[in-house]
């Protein structure tokens, strides 16, 4: 397996700016070579920095946004349009700036709708969602999404898989309901690290002293169960894309130059 690659920025703002360039090139350059992109979007500060950023940058414009296929990592289980929702950051930050397609646009249920107020419920009609979009190519019930973009907490959870959680010991479901997560909202639905490992390039951003323990961690090897982040992997490329705070404690071998 190809080593994680590490890019290290001096500020998050700096941070942010960064990777919605580079989301802009892989876009591009992937549209370019199939037609269409899929990505997966995260939440958390610096994940709706970079979607602002994203918006606001001029290069946006040479994405084709009829042809991007969006989905989601993991959702809060709330009201729809609650302001804790993922896919209400998002919403505000990116979406309702640019011309994207709502048939390609696909959010994880609200607590208040259709489907009723039960999480499991809504991760089986996310997976049945997956199942859908995947290809024969993918060799699975999920797509393989062209970038997978993912934020890692203090204790080193990912998506909405926290430590030593049953989502973290998932083997064959691609979408789990979230239970007694140990940080408010208490239900969630969330990918799992089989799902999220079969994107073709997982992106992990983060920024923050809070988080150079759980990064260090999750480059240094650290078991999946103890700290999920240690599990996600692409299958073409995965990227650790930090600030500099973020990357304080990062082990020798993963320390690059500073941009």
């Amino acid at each position: 397996m190809t080593p994680p690659g590490v890019v290290v920025h001096t500020t998050a703002d700096l941070l942010a700016a960064a990777v919605a360039a580079r989301l802009v090139t892989r876009v591009v350059d992937t549209q370019a070579a199939r037609g269409r992109a899929s990505v997966v979007l995260t939440g958390g500060g610096v994940g709706i920095a970079v979607l602002r950023q994203l918006a606001a940058a001029p290069a946006a414009g040479a994405i084709d946004w009829s042809r991007v296929d969006l989905y989601w990592g993991d959702e809060r289980f709330l009201p729809a349009g609650h302001p804790d929702r993922n896919e209400t950051q998002a919403r505000e930050a990116l979406l309702d700036r640019v011309p994207a397609d709502p048939d390609r646009v696909h959010p994880m249920a609200a607590s208040d709708g259709p489907l009723g107020d039960d999480p499991d419920v809504a991760a089986r009609d996310y997976a049945k969602l997956l199942a859908r979009h995947a290809r024969p190519e993918d060799h699975w019930d999920v797509p393989s999404f062209d970038i997978c973009l993912l934020g890692v907490g203090e204790e080193g959870h990912v998506a909405s898989i926290f430590p030593g959680s049953p989502a973290v010991y998932e083997t064959e479901r691609t979408v789990v309901g979230v239970r007694g997560c140990p940080k408010p909202p208490p239900r969630r639905v969330s990918l799992t690290l089989p799902a999220i490992r079969a994107a073709s390039e997982v992106w992990v951003v983060a920024a923050g002293a809070a988080k150079a323990a759980a990064v260090s961690m999750a480059l240094a090897g650290t078991g999946e169960v103890q700290l999920p982040a240690a599990g996600v992997t692409g299958r073409r490329r995965t990227l650790w894309l930090l600030d500099r705070a973020a990357a304080a404690k990062l082990p020798k071998e993963f320390t690059p130059p500073r941009v």
